[in-house]
């Protein structure tokens, strides 16, 4: 089996990242600059990171008969979260809704998350050669650094905004 603390380690930091953000993010109040400037860079990270983990990881994974169930599953959430994200940029910061649809969201991102260090990345293990490792490492982070200069906090019209 290939050595495969590198890839997993990086994306986990990643994710302490997140989580820390959204620590910070539940700890503010109402419509402040404070909120705003966090959600947009938790919206930046989570984005920018889906798309690489997808092109380093995902795309690798879904080569492997035995990990297309999981590998599905994550990338369908990644894109559920996307959609959350969007949702909570177009609602006002300052309402119940907002940060009933935030609590959903920590509650969905955390959940994913636990879920792909906890279950999925045991699982690959077992079927990533050296040579796939090497791909993961090469990819994730030139893509996740060309995503976050390129990504945006992308709000649906308020008045698309989830009820």
């Amino acid at each position: 089996m290939a050595d495969t603390t590198g890839i997993f380690d990086r994306l986990k930091e990643d994710h302490d990242k997140h989580r820390k953000l959204l620590k910070q993010m539940a700890e503010t109040e109402g419509a402040s600059d404070e909120r705003q400037g966090l959600l947009e860079q938790f919206t930046v990270e989570v984005k920018s990171h889906a798309a690489a983990e997808e092109q380093a990881l995902y795309s690798t994974m879904l080569r492997k008969p035995e990990t297309t169930g999981e590998t599905r599953h994550s990338v369908a959430e990644h894109h559920e979260i996307e959609e959350m994200l969007n949702d909570l940029a177009a609602t006002d910061m300052s309402s119940s809704a907002w940060l009933a649809k935030f609590k959903d969201l920590r509650h969905r991102y955390e959940h994913h998350i636990d879920e792909e260090e906890d279950e999925h990345f045991p699982d690959f293990e077992k079927y990533l050669t050296d040579a796939d490792l090497a791909h993961m490492r090469s990819v994730f982070q030139r893509r996740k650094d060309a995503e976050c200069e390129e990504q945006e906090v992308t709000p649906e019209a308020m008045e698309d905004a989830k009820k």
